[in-house]
């Protein structure tokens, strides 16, 4: 049987993928942050208050983790955790003062980054390549 299918989108996807968290890794390591730490810390910073487990969704790691470096975030004074008054179970996440102060020093530096990395491909590129991955994402989410 000739399968014309490969893995070669994969492991290309995945090699990418690597390569990107390792240069914001290497720049997040300057603000004394891991990914992960400034994954939440930008969750917040976009889309302000959330509970544990929206921003767990967003950033695709575990309530027990989240747990941890919301813990260490909330120890460097850079958010801070609320009861919902609505429903105990709920704890709502917000930025500080300081985390939103770190946030807005962040931020242009990491979308200048993010902006070098992809300005090899052309705005018809960018939208391709938004295009294939959403639909890639659809069927794996089907």
């Amino acid at each position: 049987m000739d399968n014309k299918c490969t893995n070669q989108p994969f492991l290309l996807l995945m090699q990418t993928s690597k390569s990107i968290q390792e240069v914001i890794r290497d720049e997040m390591t300057k603000n004394k942050l891991s990914v992960t730490e400034f994954a939440v810390l930008e969750v917040l910073f976009q889309h302000g208050k959330q509970n544990i487990q929206q921003i767990g969704s967003r950033i695709l790691i575990s309530s027990g983790s989240m747990t941890y470096v919301i813990d260490k975030l909330e120890k460097r004074g850079l958010l801070c955790r609320n009861d919902c008054p609505e429903d105990r179970r709920i704890i709502h996440v917000t930025l500080t003062h300081e985390g939103i102060q770190l946030m807005n020093e962040i931020m242009p530096k990491h979308q200048e980054l993010v902006d070098d990395i992809f300005s090899s491909l052309s705005g018809d590129e960018v939208e391709t390549i938004k295009t294939l991955l959403k639909k890639v994402k659809s069927k794996v989410e089907a």
